[in-house]
């Protein structure tokens, strides 16, 4: 019997320190508010998760007026979503039978928690084994690091994938304080790595596995998952 209402979980990071450079870092604002705008004016039930619970921290940069778009200006007005954010549910707490899907949003905070975070990592191998669509934009595809399907393989090995370039990370002079760059380890792992015109939207469906490169492919990464989610 088909469920009334979708619901997808958005997972956001935990970690706030951008390496030992003393600056903040945290989640990427449009990377997370265009793809919750775009399931929830679809009628998707939205749960949003962080390792720790409480408020994910937002990356201070995400803010300025620059990095502005519809989505942020939305969100920067929306009491609601930003009580609902601020209460963010722990990890741990999730049940992946819950859900239909799953979105990871960047922002360079997921480097370093969610990579390595086993409650992550045993989340997606549970929604990539019940044939759930698995999403992630810019640096969240680094959060499939350590993830492997069932036959003990990278989960990312072999298929079609994209996330935050070299020449993009290069572009923000952070090449030298990330862990590790994103486009790099999706290489190693043996996916498939493509990827478009710097900060232009690029996203890349294999299957039940959505990747998008920046930013500016949040909106479209959110498209895509929904598309999936409607026709199956």
């Amino acid at each position: 019997m088909k469920k009334d209402k979708l619901k997808v979980l958005v997972v956001l990071t935990s970690h706030d320190q951008l390496g030992d450079t003393g600056e903040k870092t945290g989640f990427w604002i449009e990377e997370f508010a265009a793809p919750y705008y775009v399931l929830q004016d679809a009628g998707i039930d939205v749960t949003i998760a962080s390792p720790k619970g409480g408020q994910p921290p937002i990356d201070p940069k995400s803010a300025l007026p620059d990095f502005q778009t519809e989505a942020t200006k939305r969100f920067d007005a929306d009491k609601e979503l930003q009580t609902k954010l601020a209460n963010s549910i722990p990890l741990d707490h999730i049940n992946e039978q819950d859900y239909d899907a799953v979105f990871y949003p960047g922002g360079h905070g997921p480097l370093w928690d969610l990579t390595n975070d086993k409650t992550s990592i045993a989340l997606i191998e549970s929604f990539w084994a019940h044939n759930k669509p698995v999403a992630a934009v810019c640096h969240a595809p680094a959060v499939f690091r350590y993830v492997k399907d069932s036959n003990g393989q990278p989960l990312v090995k072999g298929k079609k994938v994209t996330g935050f370039s070299n020449s993009e990370e290069e572009a923000v002079q952070l090449t030298d304080v990330v862990p590790f760059l994103v486009e790099d380890e999706l290489v190693k792992l043996g996916g498939q790595y493509s990827k478009g015109e710097d900060w232009h939207s690029y996203v890349v469906k294999d299957g039940h596995l959505i990747t998008g490169q920046n930013p500016g492919s949040s909106e479209e990464t959110a498209k895509a998952l929904f598309a999936l989610l409607r026709n199956s």
